[in-house]
């Protein structure tokens, strides 16, 4: 673990700052006419006593949206000690009963997609269509932790005579969530469905950028019956952090972002003896073989570089063409050429703008970078002005090519709509590129050969591979397995892994003597629940 010494330099770093804090400074609002964002705390939208406001701007506008409020001490308090004393009764209702709130819960959620979409691009810009897929993919969790009864089923086996040994999977206690901006539906639906289903109770951080989703999730949880205190929202950014790593009714945190912040968290909340699954950043490989269906490849190579702005710790950032293929690029330059950008509201629109400014002038300081260690920029998305949305934060996509792994737009993440791509002459050539990047999320290779997908598969050092799917994240009834420099923790996010991160496990061993019966009569009534 990192010492305190080497913490208090990581959280000093321009990058920490920039991964835990707001784009804008905290301000002090006295602009009255300007929506605030509330806080959720033991069943209600309460407003903040704080005098420590952030401004939330459309990143298609400028215009402010709301301001979001950095919690008080004495805020943040009372949402963990309610979800302490919440958890005392949650954990004693019924699998059942919890099950019937999820179901009631993810109906919810289908009916009020528009809505929680409108949020979304709204906050973030990502298209409305992007917006309603990423509500789905979330939901689809919501779906499986509807499943709750079959999945924290333990084991059972009669070891001796009269003696039997089973586990039972029982919930932890009150557990945080912190998310990212880039998905605000999804990810925090990765955490608090299933860990409330569990039994456990939530604390959930949303990103300060775009908080208006979870917000409406709040609300529909309450609509569902969730009772006070199992669900709590609270917003901010560094501060907060820092008390849901030190607070000590937190038992476990789980976290999606940024590499500084996930790495900052696990070190802290770790020393302080919370379980903690962080999941950072990516730089995700496509390997393009000479056989692949050239218009599918294409197709898919374009919306997953592309999509979301590139804004996706999933995107296929990097492309590694073998052999002939790399004779393809001129084409794929003319599908990205294709693309419009626009207002995420826009109905022709393909992707919307990047989060904030600061954003913008990264993912063209990166571009530039590229330029200058010698890459080939054959599609320059920079500059790029969109009627009537001058002020956005738009980026367009952007081709460098002839990139080394040395260079600096290879080496980090950009989390824009820019793809590097590479060559290699050999499959085990673009393997060993993959295996030598210390990244883990994901992979994917596009070929019409199955012994060559086999072989991809077996030596590719990722988490989850992707076979002419070019984002293969798994849906719910698996687990999402990011690897490597990828994750902090050793358990992976919702299915099978998310139910192990959320439970402890408790073994049983009991002796009952069949001689010790003092009854012989039998009961012929049908057996029910009291």
């Amino acid at each position: 673990m990192l010492s305190y010494a080497a913490m208090r330099r990581v959280t000093a770093s321009p990058a920490f700052k920039r991964a835990l804090s707001t784009s804008r400074p905290a301000l002090n609002a006295a602009q009255a006419s300007i929506p605030r964002t509330k806080l959720f705390i033991n069943g209600e939208f309460i407003d903040s006593k704080t005098d420590k406001w952030i401004e939330l701007r459309n990143p298609a506008t400028q215009d402010i949206v709301t301001l979001v409020p950095e919690p008080t001490p004495e805020e943040l308090k009372l949402a963990a000690d309610t979800a302490a004393e919440a958890f005392k009764t949650w954990r004693k209702t019924s699998v059942l009963h919890r099950q019937r709130k999820m179901l009631d819960l993810q109906l919810l959620i289908r009916n009020n997609m528009d809505r929680i979409a409108h949020s979304i691009t709204l906050e973030q810009g990502k298209t409305l269509a992007d917006a309603r897929g990423d509500v789905l993919r979330g939901l689809q969790v919501v779906e499986a932790a509807c499943a709750i009864p079959h999945m924290i089923m333990g084991d059972s086996l009669e070891v001796a005579t009269d003696m039997d040994t089973y586990t039972i999977r029982e919930p932890l206690g009150v557990v945080a969530g912190i998310t990212p901006f880039n998905f605000p539906a999804m990810i925090p639906l990765w955490m608090f469905p299933l860990a409330n289903v569990i039994g456990n109770t939530c604390v959930i951080k949303p990103s300060e950028k775009d908080p208006g989703a979870t917000m409406i999730l709040a609300e529909l949880a309450q609509q569902a019956g969730i009772p006070p205190g199992v669900l709590n929202v609270v917003h901010g950014s560094k501060d907060t952090v820092n008390f849901i790593c030190d607070n000590e009714h937190i038992k476990a945190i789980s976290f999606v972002g940024s590499d500084q912040a996930g790495q900052y968290i696990h070190e802290r909340g770790s020393r302080n003896g919370k379980r903690v699954q962080a999941n950072l950043g990516a730089k995700n490989h496509g390997i393009i073989m000479p056989d692949a269906n050239k218009n599918h490849t294409l197709n898919q190579l374009t919306g997953a570089a592309f999509g979301a702005a590139g804004q996706r710790c999933m995107a296929l950032s990097t492309v590694v063409f073998v052999g002939k293929s790399k004779e393809w690029l001129p084409e794929l330059v003319e599908r990205a050429k294709k693309l419009k950008v626009s207002s995420g509201f826009e109905a022709d629109a393909d992707l919307g703008p990047l989060i904030s400014p600061e954003a913008l002038k990264r993912v063209e300081r990166l571009i530039e970078s590229g330029v200058k260690e010698g890459a080939e920029l054959i599609l320059d998305g920079r500059g790029i002005k969109v009627a009537k949305y001058e002020k956005g934060n738009f980026v367009g996509p952007t081709i460098l090519a002839n990139v080394k792994t040395n260079m600096e737009c290879y080496r980090e993440e950009i989390f824009g709509p820019v793809l590097v791509c590479l060559h290699a002459e050999t499959l085990d050539e673009a393997i060993e590129i993959i295996n030598n990047n210390p990244y883990g999320n994901g992979t994917a290779i596009f070929t019409q050969s199955g012994a060559t997908a086999r072989k991809f598969s077996n030596e590719v050092d990722a988490g989850q591979v992707g076979i002419n799917v070019p984002i293969p994240v798994p849906l719910p009834m698996f687990s999402f397995t990011g690897s490597r420099g990828s994750i902090r923790g050793d358990v992976n996010f919702y299915g099978k892994s998310g139910v192990s991160f959320y439970t402890s496990t408790k073994t049983v061993t009991a002796l009952w003597r069949h001689e010790d019966a003092d009854t012989t009569v039998a009961s012929v009534n049908m057996p029910t629940m009291k």
